[in-house]
């Protein structure tokens, strides 16, 4: 039973040598609980990882001799995937949101996106000011670039400029980003 479960481990093992692909002449030996086993040959070690019921698994490849540890490796790579899990949890996720205008964009109007993007910002998002230049438009991304920096100090308040504007193909582009409370 144990030779199936070392051949799975085979197949679903893709950053450790497990078992048979540990091909090393002579490995240094780690047990289970920690303690080390001494320099020995891979096939003693196998031996001694089949006796225990257990896995061998090469954990450090660079070293001279290269380390292996002798561990149940299902059991391992649960709780790897656990920490990765508790992990992912803990991580905050930032958003972009992204507000459009047009160069000839009213003050009324640029109020309104100005109000959707405190929103945003106090959410914790940040926020992709884009400006779209048509036509003839393109002529005067002076004005665009005027425009994006009077949306900035609108919401200077909860905001601040994380990159400058910038011109990207017909549009300008200018990313803000959250204040901290401190």
């Amino acid at each position: 039973m144990s030779a199936k479960i070392r051949w799975r481990c085979i197949l679903i093992s893709k950053e450790f040598q497990i078992n048979e692909q540990i091909r090393d002449r002579e490995v240094r030996v780690v047990g289970d609980d920690g303690e080390q086993l001494g320099i020995m040959s891979s096939r003693d070690a196998q031996q001694m990882a089949d006796e225990k019921e257990m896995d061998l698994v090469k954990i450090s490849p660079n070293a001279k001799p290269p380390v292996c540890r002798i561990m149940d490796y299902g059991k391992f790579k649960y709780e790897q995937s656990r920490k990765e899990k508790e992990a992912k949890k803990k991580q905050k996720v930032i958003n972009v949101k992204e507000i459009r205008m047009s160069a000839a964009v009213q003050d009324h109007d640029l109020n309104v996106k100005a109000k959707n993007c405190i929103k945003f910002l106090e959410n914790g998002d940040r926020v992709k000011a884009s400006v779209r230049f048509r036509g003839r438009e393109m002529a005067y991304t002076d004005s665009g670039k005027e425009l994006l920096l009077k949306f900035a100090e609108i919401v200077s308040e909860v905001g601040k400029i994380e990159k400058p504007p910038k011109m990207e193909g017909r549009s300008m582009v200018m990313y803000l980003m959250p204040k901290k409370d401190s």
